[in-house]
């Protein structure tokens, strides 16, 4: 629980910081995490994909439509994920497919993200 309010409070901060997306496609971690929200209890207990975790996918997926859009998307996901307690880095990174997104980058906190395209 204190996983989930730890969250709460980092989703709050980053949207208040980080603001809605900006105008040259860069996205903003406050919609990075909002997005993935309904994912925590997937991502750290297992079970069933939310459906309204798969719906944040597919929105960030088509948000992050652009090389720099890709690139904050990456570091937003990995600054998050070193928030999360008790993360499943096999269940993050097959999200997307559980989904049914094909993300052109690999899902992990070890990615480069200066290098994703």
């Amino acid at each position: 629980m204190a996983g989930v309010m730890n969250l709460a409070c980092l989703v709050l901060a980053c949207m208040v910081l980080a603001g809605p997306m900006v105008a040259d496609a860069q996205i903003g971690c406050g919609s990075v995490t909002s997005s993935l929200a309904p994912c925590i209890s997937y991502l750290t207990r297992g079970g069933a994909v939310p459906p309204a975790c798969c719906a944040g996918v597919r929105r960030l997926n088509s948000a992050a439509n652009s090389t720099p859009a890709r690139q904050a998307a990456c570091r937003c996901l990995q600054s998050a994920a070193r928030n999360i307690p008790g993360l499943n880095q096999g269940a993050a990174s097959g999200l997307p497919r559980a989904c049914g997104v094909n993300v052109p980058y690999p899902i992990s906190t070890s990615t480069n993200c200066n290098n994703v395209k």
